[in-house]
């Protein structure tokens, strides 16, 4: 009996010692599922930031005067009813003058103003300067600046530049909070931003967001900022800020299918912004640099085929005669790949980049050429807002040819198109079939290079072009109608 109770003490203690073994375990495990939890992310919050900076933004309402309609009745002109469909500038045929027709001598034109539109802006400078965009006040009358407390003032226009839709105007004001600036060249993706300005005339309205992509290639002039932040009609021109209540951008366009906002938003860099606000302080006005050159992006086919190993650079499709470009050696098909320093990482970056050098300054600019980096310098010019683009004669087509691998029959260039557009040598294609094109290559296009030998006639190219790897791509520099680029095509085996 005392055995059997012996066995049973026994057994009791170590079922004991197994539960707190148990218990210590789980309570280990828990803490340490707590230590190796992911963090929870919360929502920053904004309202110090905004409490700083809502006083440095404004609202902008700008008017217009039109002429003012007469009245429809007797005596009235009978050509009114037209404009109310065509518009006040219609001026019925075998009249001249104004609208409406000879005014008596000495009379006066009448007019009444309009509201025009809204926008945003913000102070930059205690002295009441203040930075908005372009189109926010282009063609007003007068322009009205209201501040956060009321106050409202009539502004003047320093300058404009529509290139970057950047505006600086001016308030006779002093004593006022400017805005700090920052900088957009630190900004990273998915980074907190807030946007502040008078969307649908709504005055001081606060949205946020986060920055959804950093050197937004639009097809513009410069690389935007892209947020999802809510920006509407009347944001434009209002400031972009960061966490720390930092100027990082300047509220522009909006990508929309509806007039509204639908999720993408884009700003201007302020870095670039405050490049021009220099310029319009002490000229009224944005000079740009320019060398001459009509560019494109380059392909990963193109690259490839070129001996380029990244599809980074501008490709030159065209030259323009006597210009900076072709007087520093720049060619047709050349590759841009820095610029004064500056990598050309995408080709929208030279625009950019040649633009933000002063008129005359010698620049250095590294170009790959035939299958090498080519090392040039290049004096800049000044870039006029109206230059027009260099033409291009089309060239005549001639009967068709015998072809080759490439499935293309060639005769020399005329001496003229040769004269004309400023070419030094080259064959015109007068039979495109097959390979070439597939490639896109038609009659009347003219062959530079191929590969990377320059081509001077028909003799020289057909040797060329016999000599080819079959079994790989061909570049072929192909000019049309003032244009250059490189065509790859695959040779027939």
């Amino acid at each position: 009996m005392m055995r059997t109770t012996r066995v049973e003490g026994r057994v009791k203690r170590f079922l004991a010692g197994a539960m707190i073994a148990c218990s210590t375990m789980a309570t280990l495990a828990i803490a340490q599922a707590q230590t190796t939890a992911v963090p929870t992310l919360t929502v920053p919050d904004f309202t110090e930031v905004v409490a700083q900076s809502e006083g440095s933004v404004v609202n902008i309402r700008t008017t217009e005067s039109i002429p003012v309609r007469s009245q429809m009745g007797p005596g009235a002109d009978p050509y009114e009813l037209f404009r109310w469909f065509f518009g006040p500038d219609f001026v019925p045929p075998g009249r001249g003058g104004p609208p409406g027709g000879p005014m008596p001598e000495g009379a006066q034109p009448q007019e009444r103003t309009v509201p025009r539109g809204v926008g945003s802006g913000f102070i930059i400078s205690k002295d009441g300067y203040i930075l908005t965009n372009t189109h926010v006040v282009a063609g007003a009358s007068d322009i009205h600046v209201t501040l956060t407390n009321g106050k409202e003032y009539e502004a003047e226009i320093v300058g404009t530049d529509a290139r970057t839709d950047v505006a600086l105007i001016k308030i006779d004001a002093s004593d006022l909070k400017p805005l700090p600036v920052g900088t957009s060249k630190t900004l990273k993706k998915g980074q907190w931003v807030l946007a502040i300005g008078s969307p649908f005339g709504l005055e001081s309205t606060v949205t946020s967001g986060i920055v959804s992509a950093i050197n937004r290639d639009t097809g513009d002039y410069l690389p935007f900022i892209q947020t999802d932040v809510a920006v509407n009609p009347g944001n434009s021109g209002g400031p972009l800020l960061n966490l720390a209540g930092e100027v990082v951008g300047i509220n522009s366009q909006i990508v929309s299918r509806s007039g509204g906002f639908m999720g993408i938003s884009l700003a201007i860099p302020i870095d670039e912004a405050m490049r021009v606000v220099e310029q319009l302080k002490e000229h009224g006005k944005v000079t740009r640099g320019r060398i001459g050159v009509q560019i494109g992006p380059v392909s990963e086919e193109v690259a490839k085929a070129i001996g380029l190993n990244t599809e980074k650079g501008a490709m030159v499709s065209h030259v323009q005669k006597d210009g900076p470009a072709d007087k520093a050696g720049v060619q047709a098909g050349d590759v841009i790949t820095s610029f004064n320093g500056e990598p050309i990482n995408q080709w929208s970056d030279l625009p950019r980049i040649v633009g933000g050098t002063q008129p005359d300054t010698r620049a250095t600019m590294k170009v790959w050429r035939k299958g090498k980096e080519v090392s040039l310098r290049v004096r800049v010019g000044e870039f006029e807002a109206d230059e027009a683009s260099t033409g291009a004669t089309p060239a005549p087509q001639a009967e068709e040819a015998a072809t080759d691998v490439l499935g293309l029959g060639v005769q020399p260039v005329p001496a003229d198109v040769l004269k004309n557009e400023n070419l030094k040598h080259g064959v015109m294609v007068t039979a495109s079939k097959g390979p070439a094109a597939m490639a896109g290559i038609a009659p009347g296009d003219i062959i530079l290079t191929v590969n990377d030998t320059d081509i001077s006639d028909p003799e020289q190219f057909a040797k060329t072009v016999a000599g080819l790897d079959t079994s790989k791509n061909a570049a072929l520099l192909v000019y049309r109608e003032g244009q250059t680029q490189w065509v790859v095509v695959t040779p027939a085996k």
